[in-house]
């Protein structure tokens, strides 16, 4: 598929979840074309075997292993998939995920709908990590790309996908922080781009309803209208897990040609005084400066 090159991926594995449609798939197909083996996983059996045989038919080495990441044994089974089929794995990929509820607010998600979004999204990349991160830490380095999304920001309303999404951020800069002696890197991609789930009558009507109320800009409006093809933001999930990159702890957007870096949170300074020798602020005093 395609000639290996200075991304040092060649002969080398790499699991990717949610890999059997969407942006997982693309990126999937990315990797196999510098050359690296890859696990391809997702919910539907159907779906990853016939993207394994696409793959294989194309020259890529492809192996599949359906189920959630979310549902326990998976990731365990992802990572014995991987070391039978290739022998080691240089790096884990999260692109699993679902859409949250056409109009789901905070005003009428029920917990069955939050727990489903937030097991989707925050608990497999957890366990799928909790797996890898072991095996990376013994065999001296390695790379994870967990995948987030703008709607952390809260543009996009909904409850449990934003709220899973910026888990997902928190998560990635912890085990970025712990493993970073390890040589072990974790990076964040938050893509955008024209899939299943960012498509049709129903997700227009949906970014409609947004941009009316206010939550959506002009210009986040237009661009997720017409998104790109996944094709355009699985580069930047490959060179994340390179020898490109030097990377860890990093927060990425990608859609389309756009490829930007959310700053490192930190407080803005809006009032000091010591407390060894001031009193606490009163609700009048903060007042006066927030």
């Amino acid at each position: 598929m395609g000639e290996p090159n200075s991304t040092g991926l060649a002969g080398k594995a790499v699991i990717v979840t949610g890999s059997s449609r969407g942006i997982g798939r693309a990126v999937a197909q990315r990797f196999a074309t510098e050359g690296a083996g890859v696990v391809v996983n997702g919910r539907d059996p159907g779906a990853v075997e016939t993207t394994v045989d696409e793959m294989v038919a194309a020259g890529a080495r492809a192996v599949g292993v359906a189920g959630s990441a979310a549902e326990p044994g998976v990731a365990e089974r992802l990572l014995d998939t991987a070391l039978a089929a290739f022998g080691s794995v240089a790096a884990l990929v999260n692109c699993a995920g679902t859409a949250e509820p056409a109009g789901s607010s905070i005003l009428d998600i029920d917990d069955r709908q939050w727990h489903d979004l937030i097991d989707a999204h925050l608990t497999g990349t957890f366990r799928t990590c909790r797996v890898l991160a072991p095996y990376f830490v013994e065999q001296g380095g390695g790379a994870i790309v967990n995948t987030g999304s703008f709607a952390f920001l809260g543009d996009y309303g909904g409850t449990g996908y934003p709220a899973g999404k910026g888990a997902v951020n928190s998560l990635t800069l912890a085990i970025a922080a712990e493993l970073r002696e390890h040589d072990v890197r974790a990076n964040v991609v938050c893509p955008g781009a024209r899939t299943r789930l960012s498509t049709g009558d129903d997700y227009a009507r949906h970014l409609t309803r947004l941009h009316e109320r206010g939550l959506l800009d002009d210009v986040a409006y237009e661009a997720s209208r017409n998104p790109a093809p996944p094709e355009y933001v699985a580069p930047l999930y490959v060179f994340l897990a390179s020898a490109l990159s030097s990377s860890t702890g990093g927060i990425f957007a990608g859609s389309g040609c756009f490829v930007g870096r959310f700053g490192k949170q930190a407080p803005d300074l809006l009032a000091w005084r010591d407390h060894e020798t001031s009193p606490p602020w009163t609700p009048e005093e903060i007042a006066g400066f927030v």
